[in-house]
């Protein structure tokens, strides 16, 4: 999870006078964990949830809002700058969505360039998936001018200096020969052209999703600034706009909007419009649980937690969201907010109404000997979320769609749907730590969830155990070996046969099957194919199981 460091003092530049002691205290009651800290300053860790927290500027604007200093919906003013930007319809199949605005006087004085950077980078993890969803850029105004251009260039053309460089490299020479540009490359390398914002003078702004130009460069005497942002994902990229925005007007910044034109429509951005949701009463109290809140307890709570809230009656009442609280999708969203302005501490405990005797599920029991069998056979154990993707089950793995739960109003492209395999979050786990030393083996025991036709509800939840192992001699007789080793321990019978999984390299790959007095199963191990491995960016041959219990 994204941590975010700060000094003291600059908490109390912004309006919190608090001391340490308390300060530290303070924190994890707004859902945060306090990863470091000494005399001078803290590391914070917030959930990918709140990405309006990671900034000194929005933590300070939350506590206003716990501490009571300051309630309700923060009001920030756009004005129309009159700056246009033209998008050609070139970019559509690279990074179709851009948004921009102004800022004019910001302050970068002291450490506040470190911070935006560090910012800039939390946003691009949290909401841009690493850049592929979200790339931000942030300039400075006062060496460009507008209208402004997005477009695309041939590979060879359109030289400048990129950031932290001294000399003109084409965007190809930039993919090839700069840091930022071997590390992102494979954003848009499989395109003829590459994306470029310029101004009127057809200087380099940016190129999107990869690096800034030289010429905009951020000093500490900028005072105005230019903000773009590009991405596949079009909420995506209004959100982290809307975020990176209302930080810098928490500070004084003069937000202004400018005019995004598009072939058949013109976009104005930023767009503050609050978002409005009802809650009611009684399922706040009812999720809460030890509550009695009155419509008016539960108005002042929501003031606190920085939105604004109307009373509709003695049960419902009208929220309004601010634009940067891109967390909320759900009545149980604002009720967790309710419920941190109240303080979770002061939910007193109840025993539930039931009188009945409590005993171990059985699946529960036979989980425990299957971790026993893996660490005893040297996996480590992961645990990933059931959200998926269909690019990371389905196209990453080299498998054909099949019917799957989607996710309805889904916040991220990562968690569009609930997953039908775990090979695949084995396979992100490995990309993740592909700097670790080799061999890595890994397994996870979870559920999945497949469309039933037959099923009352239509789907139908099954338990699985995959494990996975990288190493450069990893081969089919390990992997065989392993899943002996495993079905044996677990008193299994082992049955063996042709498989034809198209996520393995051909005749590397077998399915199984198996009964024990507790049940049967089936699954199946072999290679990874070198297509996979290379779509999840590893270097190392994989081997992998996946085991189903019927």
């Amino acid at each position: 999870m994204p941590v975010i460091t700060f000094k003291y003092q600059d908490l109390k530049d912004l309006g919190i006078d608090m001391e340490k002691d308390e300060l530290i205290d303070t924190l994890p009651m707004m859902a945060s964990d306090i990863e470091d800290y000494d005399d001078e300053e803290i590391k914070v860790e917030f959930f990918p949830n709140r990405p309006d927290n990671l900034s000194v500027e929005g933590v300070a604007r939350s506590f206003k809002g716990f501490l009571g200093m300051e309630t309700g919906l923060p009001k920030y003013e756009i004005e129309p700058s009159g700056e246009k930007v033209y998008v050609s319809p070139d970019v559509a199949e690279i990074r179709p969505y851009i948004r921009f605005a102004r800022i004019e006087g910001v302050d970068f004085t002291g450490d506040k360039i470190k911070y935006i950077m560090d910012f800039q980078e939390n946003l691009h993890w949290v909401i841009g998936r690493d850049r592929k969803k979200v790339a931000i850029g942030v300039h400075n105004a006062d060496v460009i001018s507008g209208p402004y251009k997005y477009i695309a260039t041939p590979k060879d053309e359109h030289s400048f200096v990129p950031l932290e460089m001294d000399e003109e490299m084409t965007p190809d020479e930039i993919l090839k020969d700069h840091a930022k540009g071997e590390k992102y490359a494979h954003l848009i390398d499989k395109f003829d052209k590459y994306p470029l914002i310029i101004d009127k003078d057809e200087q380099v702004l940016s190129m999107p999703p990869i690096i800034n130009g030289e010429l905009t460069k951020l000093k500490e005497d900028t005072k105005n600034i230019i903000v773009d942002v590009t991405g596949t994902d079009e909420r995506a990229v209004e959100q982290a706009l809307n975020i990176l925005c209302a930080s810098f007007a928490e500070v004084g910044g003069k937000v202004k909007s400018m005019e995004v034109i598009y072939e058949d429509e013109t976009i104005v951005c930023p767009d503050f419009t609050p978002k409005v949701r009802n809650v009611h009463v009684d399922l706040t109290n009812e999720l809460i649980g030890g509550t009695d809140l009155t419509a008016e307890d539960i108005e002042g709570l929501l003031e606190k937690a920085r939105f604004d809230a109307n009373i509709i009656n003695d049960n419902e009442l009208e929220v309004l969201i601010p634009p940067y609280r891109v967390d909320i999708l759900h009545e149980v969203d604002i009720v967790e907010n309710i419920t941190i302005q109240y303080h979770i501490n002061a939910v007193e405990a109840k025993l539930p109404d039931i009188v009945t005797v409590a005993s171990e599920d059985n699946w529960f029991k036979g989980e425990k000997t299957i971790r026993e069998v893996m660490v005893g056979l040297g996996f480590q154990e992961v645990m990933s979320l059931m959200l998926t993707s269909e690019e990371s089950q389905y196209a990453k793995m080299n498998q054909e769609e099949i019917d799957h739960v989607q996710v309805s109003k889904p916040i991220t492209i990562s968690g569009t749907m609930i997953r039908t395999s775990l090979l695949n979050s084995l396979m992100e786990f490995l990309e993740d730590n592909k700097h670790e030393d080799l061999p890595q083996k890994i397994f996870e025991i979870g559920d999945v969830l497949y469309m039933d036709e037959k099923s009352a509800n239509k789907t139908r939840q099954v338990k699985k155990l995959a494990g996975m192992i990288c190493h450069s001699s990893a081969n089919f007789t390990e992997i065989k070996s392993t899943v002996s080793s495993v079905l044996s321990n677990l008193g299994y019978s082992m049955e063996i046969s042709d498989s034809t999984n198209p996520s393995f390299i051909p005749g590397r790959v077998a399915d199984v099957s198996g009964e024990s007095k507790s049940g049967n199963i089936t699954g199946f191990f072999g290679e990874i194919a070198p297509e996979v491995i290379r779509n999840f960016e590893l270097e190392y041959p994989v081997i992998a199981f996946e085991i189903e219990f019927l």
